[in-house]
């Protein structure tokens, strides 16, 4: 259980690769940890990368403001930015996020047994020198599903009965029933068996030297301050053009914008406020991507509040103004949002979207038998309406959606705090501003944090009508069906909601106008993570 609190502090927040619903000396870019950084303690990576850039062959280096990583592991932590620059998956995404061919050059499905064939491409090799094989795809997905490494994406491979290697370039997949969103997770990047056989997958010192087969080699990883790629010569897909990444350690929003203006930086995510600074700004290109990345309250339905008082939770999604947070969090590069799925295709436009209404939300709340005290406080049985919404520190965004979210049910009589913390008590806070989200298959993001018990369900939530249409959407590969049952999941998540939908995110990225390549029409995942798909091709 310990293992599993440290993943999800990792996931649940901010991500360089974006970010866990979310927010660890365990993956994920979002080690939330210092909102100051001093310029004497940030600028040197940079000063070297740049110093270096005239020492490369090509003399191109691309500084990216990253948040912190405590280790870079694939198989249990799939959030970090900068796994598909170090991994490579079976399968792949294209610039419109659909799947397409990876490690394996081709696949084949057996109906009759739910049987994936792949074929795999010939000549790949990992950074060490040592050649790619069907073994290395056993160990990986099979370390995923071992309950002993406490992955977070185990729920992606739970109906996978049996992989066999038939050869070096052969490996089938079984499964219980049919999963129509294997391929997709197939994208996940493959680990090495020769490296990693026996090791502990949680706390190997092979996770801060990575070894992938990917378009970038991990050069050096200078703790907390930087990490550098240097481009590898044998990628399969060819060698990328700009030789030297430097993922730059810059855990803070403002930190990231001031950086950039000081010329310290190539490229990074910032806040919509701050990336007003550099429309103007001859020296760089401000791009505002779509995401599939969410933001909401998640309530802990393990706390003894959440347990007792789940009924009130649709009047407090009444008392969301999530328009006014779009408008002045987001200054508009956003949309309020009611649901998981609204920029997937099966999104049901006429789910209750829980529009802004007081009198509703006071209505609810009072039939749950609360009664407003003399403070403007509902209180039950000695008790006042009050809860927690605890923010990972460095998220300025998350910050100010959590202090309106307190503001506004304040209005309505509900004492919701937010509260900025540099580490969550996972197992006894009461709520957390959460981000999740995915462009790909509507599966991705549903299953695993919706479903019962499942791996990223971080928050306690069950409902056996989520669970039943979750399965059935999965298990169909029938448009229409499927369609059904994803509206149906939807109208039963909002009858029960696990979480208070706020808003979906745009991402600013302020990137230096030297660099070209970037897919800007992509819509970007959870965190907004994914800018780096096309990462070979760019130049600079």
């Amino acid at each position: 259980m310990k293992k599993k609190l440290i993943a999800v502090l990792v996931t649940l927040a901010t991500v360089g690769s974006l970010l866990a619903g979310c927010g660890s000396t365990n993956v994920a870019e979002n080690k939330d940890t210092a909102a100051e950084t001093t310029k004497e303690e940030t600028e040197t990576p940079a000063k070297e990368a740049a110093e270096d850039k005239s020492d490369t062959a090509e003399g191109t280096t691309l500084v990216y403001g990253s948040n912190d990583y405590t280790r870079i592991n694939p198989a249990i932590d799939e959030h970090g930015e900068i796994n598909v620059l170090l991994f490579d998956g079976l399968t792949a995404h294209d610039a419109d996020n659909n799947v397409t061919s990876g490690l394996a050059e081709s696949w084949d499905l057996d109906d009759a047994t739910n049987t994936y064939t792949f074929h795999l491409r010939d000549g790949v090799k990992w950074h060490d020198g040592e050649p790619f094989t069907a073994d290395d795809v056993k160990f990986t997905i099979e370390a995923i599903k071992n309950p002993d490494n406490e992955s977070e994406i185990a729920s992606n491979y739970e109906d996978v009965t049996d992989i066999t290697v038939v050869d070096e370039k052969t490996v089938t997949f079984t499964l219980a029933d049919k999963n129509v969103a294997f391929l997709e997770y197939m994208t996940i990047g493959i680990l090495p068996k020769h490296l990693l056989d026996g090791k502990d997958m949680q706390t190997d010192e092979y996770f801060h030297a990575p070894v992938g087969t990917g378009a970038y080699k991990l050069q050096e990883w200078d703790e907390g301050q930087s990490i550098t790629l240097v481009k590898n010569e044998d990628y399969y897909k060819g060698a990328p053009k700009i030789e030297t990444i430097v993922f730059k350690i810059v855990p803070d929003d403002i930190t990231k914008a001031l950086q950039l203006k000081a010329g310290e930086l190539d490229m990074a995510k910032i806040t919509p406020k701050d990336a007003q600074n550099f429309k103007e700004d001859e020296r760089y290109t401000t791009y505002d991507m779509k995401t599939a990345d969410y933001r909401g309250i998640m309530y802990n339905f393990n706390n003894e509040f959440w347990k007792k008082n789940a009924d009130v939770i649709p009047g407090i999604n009444y008392g969301i103004d999530r328009q006014a947070m779009v408008d002045s969090v987001l200054l508009g590069e956003g949309v309020v949002a009611y649901g998981p799925l609204q920029r997937n295709k099966y999104n049901d436009e006429n789910v209750e979207q829980y529009n802004y209404d007081p009198a509703k939300a006071k209505e609810i709340i009072e039939a749950a038998g609360w009664t407003l005290g003399g403070d403007g406080i509902y209180e039950k049985d000695g008790q006042k309406l009050s809860f927690t919404i605890n923010v990972m520190e460095g998220d300025q965004v998350r910050a100010d959606m959590a202090a309106i979210a307190s503001q506004q049910l304040k209005e309505i009589g509900v004492d919701a705090k937010s509260q900025v913390q540099s580490e969550i008590d996972w197992a006894n806070q009461e709520a957390f501003l959460i981000g999740w989200g995915s462009p790909f298959d509507a599966d991705d993001h549903t299953y695993k944090v919706f479903g019962t018990d499942k791996g990223s369900n971080y928050n306690g939530y069950s409902n056996a009508d989520v669970d039943k249409y979750l399965t059935e959407a999965r298990q169909t590969d029938d448009e229409a069906a499927r369609k059904e049952a994803y509206a149906k999941f939807q109208e039963a998540l909002a009858l029960n909601p696990a979480y208070t939908f706020f808003c979906y995110v745009d991402v600013d990225y302020v990137v230096n106008k030297n660099v070209q390549g970037i897919s800007e029409n992509t819509v970007l995942g959870h965190h907004g993570v994914g800018i780096f798909w096309n990462v070979a091709d760019w130049t600079m």
